[in-house]
């Protein structure tokens, strides 16, 4: 992948794991684990696993002598991921690029994707890359977040960046949210081959004990910083404080914020 979007390096991973995680991945991670762990897979891989939210997960759903593998792009991600696991526990972490994955043809029996299509350069590839690697009857589930009409949380991080460059705004906050139609996904499968495909809108709301602390995490906890700091002229911290007023008036502090994902099943014929 090559895309400003996707570098989650330097402390981007911290703020991202300690900040976002438990706000807005951590609940739709146990949803994707419980339908991965449902046909009992003996053999899974990750790819976007980040810094390993999903992944810990999927440990404590599987069997314990399933394979577990957890990729990401960005090796930074993955040694947090790492910091989550005892000595022991069945799990591999391995750098790996979704449009080029590292693997033999059918070396899976399952994949789990969350959150991760949508920073995919060639989203066609990345469908025919997790077809290539299952066995046959694997099943592929997949997350993506829905539209910033239901994540009003983007919406306002992407409206409040955008206010202090207004001749050339950061454009982070409009990739994660830009796979909200189902239609180009369903395509997707079909064409690489999948077949009995599976749909779920799932809305959800989470506590925001502390505004602040997600408005800081959500400038800083991903690469949005590094959008900012190549325009320069701009404090982040002023975007921090301008986006912390703005969801102080959306959701309260502390506060309730709803989100919305759209999850995706297919099986490998």
């Amino acid at each position: 992948m090559s895309s400003d979007a996707a570098g989650f390096i330097g402390n981007i991973p911290q703020y991202y794991d300690e900040g976002l995680g438990p706000i807005i991945f951590t609940e739709y991670a146990a949803d994707i684990s419980r339908r991965v762990a449902a046909s009992r897979p003996a053999r899974v891989l990750e790819t976007a696993a980040g810094t390993g939210i999903v992944t810990r997960k999927l440990r404590d759903a599987l069997p314990d002598d399933t394979r577990l593998i957890a990729t990401d792009l960005n090796p930074p991600m993955l040694d947090i991921a790492c910091a989550k696991f005892r000595p022991g526990e069945q799990v591999e972490f391995q750098p790996a690029d979704a449009i080029a994955l590292p693997f033999a043809d059918q070396s899976f029996d399952a994949i789990a994707c969350q959150f991760g299509v949508m920073f995919f350069p060639d989203k066609a590839r990345s469908f025919a890359e997790a077809y290539r690697v299952l066995a046959r009857g694997g099943r592929y589930v997949l997350s993506v977040w829905d539209s910033h009409r239901y994540n009003s949380f983007g919406r306002i991080a992407h409206e409040v960046a955008g206010r202090f460059f207004p001749a050339d705004p950061p454009q982070f906050y409009s990739v994660p949210f830009s796979c909200h139609q189902i239609d180009p996904i369903k395509e997707y499968l079909i064409a690489a081959g999948f077949d009995d495909i599976g749909i779920a809108v799932i809305r959800q709301e989470r506590e925001l004990p502390d505004t602040a602390n997600f408005a800081r995490a959500a400038v800083h906890g991903n690469p949005l910083i590094d959008q900012v700091r190549a325009r320069g002229g701009v404090d982040p911290e002023r975007i921090v404080d301008a986006l912390t007023q703005e969801f102080r008036r959306e959701f309260g502090d502390p506060g309730r914020m709803p989100i919305q994902a759209i999850v995706f099943s297919a099986t490998k014929k």
